[in-house]
């Protein structure tokens, strides 16, 4: 996610602020694209869910980028339902986020940084993947990363619109995944993104991610994302939707909030990922 604070760090970098944000209008652009276009989970279909309650809908909401001692934090935490957190590793509150976030019954995940097509390498936070990277480097960097963030169920990437694209890459990280028992959530910044394929091959269980909730820090903005859920909805009885920490992260847990109460009430229920895997874990 492009943030005022990356945008800041462009302008001190000499970089073109204009073109910061034309990505960030892209980003939320193919946000858009996504919800209406109503892409199909793959490998598991989600789409609808064998315990299913007839009319029943199921939402899982991923927060992104703790570890930072980020905006937000606290109020996502106290949120009426239960999330996936996402935490970034070897970052300041890595290990206290991690621990706060399963004492108060969220799942979580490695929010794992990975290279994008644009911006700086130095955006993306330690231990990055890159495409440059061995085999072996990959593999060892996902371990560690893993072992940096207690209580870790699954994994996401940060960023990662070039990694996503590179079957080598994205073989060597879900191998690891594999190997360790941990999902992997496609936060699909690239549409063209091979994680689906490959980890079907690898057997790793693998879900993809729908709307982004919080390009544009507004509370119109995010509870514009949230009638795009519903929209999806009204095609699929899933829908996978990312917010995040940071900048705009108390903006987004005050209208998460609200709408999770609201959406409950027409019938939408909020799961963790782990819990609809669970579901539809071969029986």
């Amino acid at each position: 996610m492009i943030s005022k604070d990356i945008i800041e760090a462009s302008k001190k970098a000499g970089a073109d602020v204009k073109d910061v944000n034309k990505r960030l209008s892209c980003r939320v652009a193919l946000s858009l694209m996504m919800a209406f276009l109503c892409l199909p989970l793959f490998p598991v279909d989600v789409q609808s869910l064998p315990d299913q309650q007839h009319g029943e809908k199921t939402a899982m909401i991923i927060i992104d980028d703790f570890g930072n001692n980020a905006k937000g934090t606290t109020e996502i935490m106290e949120l009426p339902y239960k999330v996936t957190v996402a935490v970034m590793p070897f970052m300041p509150s890595t290990e206290r986020d991690a621990k706060r976030a399963h004492a108060a019954g969220h799942d979580v995940i490695v929010h794992m940084p990975m290279e994008a097509l644009s911006g700086k390498k130095h955006w993306l936070g330690p231990g990055a993947i890159t495409t440059d990277l061995s085999d072996v480097e990959i593999q060892k960097r996902v371990h560690a990363a893993i072992d940096n963030v207690p209580h870790a169920i699954g994994m996401n990437n940060h960023m990662g619109s070039k990694a996503t694209v590179d079957e080598r890459v994205m073989r060597n990280v879900l191998k690891v995944c594999k190997e360790r028992g941990l999902f992997f959530v496609d936060s699909h910044t690239n549409f063209r993104s091979i994680v689906g394929k490959i980890a079907s091959e690898v057997q790793v269980p693998s879900l993809e991610n729908h709307i982004f909730l919080d390009d544009v820090h507004t509370k119109a903005a995010v509870h514009k994302q949230f009638m795009l859920m519903r929209e999806h909805f009204r095609r699929h009885d899933v829908c996978i939707a990312i917010g995040h920490v940071g900048a705009g992260g108390r903006i987004t847990a005050e209208v998460l909030k609200d709408q999770m109460v609201k959406m409950n009430q027409e019938n939408i229920q909020f799961k963790k990922v782990a819990s609809v895997l669970k579901s539809i874990a071969p029986r």
